[in-house]
């Protein structure tokens, strides 16, 4: 199976000159923790409700702190056409809970996630990537220490 069968296509783009209260706002609309940010018609970064709260409130930033201030910039993913079992031993491996995922063109033309994956292959699949991400550390850890763990392919 390939991820454009398990992903979530219809996502919402943040801009990084919007505000993090922006952000906020649109996921609690949309009811989603992460967003994906784009310039120029690339994906240049990613948001998510942990990076407000750590990144921005956490470093007594404002609610009109623009959303490049706060974002992971840094921007793991995968193809639509990419096998699924691979992707999802992958997001195990890096400890990430949402892949965007691009077209061959790296346009964004989705998001997958754990709750994607466990609609599509069911709970093994998804129990075993959880299992992956949950161990404590790695390289996208915030915590002060940076995390100690596998770094992404």
């Amino acid at each position: 199976m390939q991820v454009n069968e398990a992903m979530t296509s219809d996502v919402k783009i943040a801009n990084p000159n919007q505000t993090i209260r922006d952000a906020a706002r649109l996921m609690a609309q949309i009811d989603v923790g992460v967003l994906p940010v784009g310039e120029n018609d690339r994906l240049v970064g990613m948001i998510t409700d942990r990076d407000i709260a750590i990144r921005a409130v956490g470093a007594d930033k404002g609610p009109q702190t623009p959303i490049r201030e706060a974002m992971s910039k840094e921007v793991l993913y995968c193809f639509e056409d990419d096998d699924l079992d691979d992707v999802v031993q992958n997001m195990a491996d890096i400890k990430l809970r949402r892949l965007p995922v691009l077209d061959r063109d790296k346009r964004l033309v989705g998001i997958l996630s754990l709750g994607d994956i466990a609609l599509t292959e069911g709970a093994g699949s998804a129990g075993s990537a959880l299992c992956g991400i949950s161990e404590p550390g790695g390289e996208h850890s915030q915590s002060m220490d940076g995390g100690r763990g596998m770094r992404g392919t």
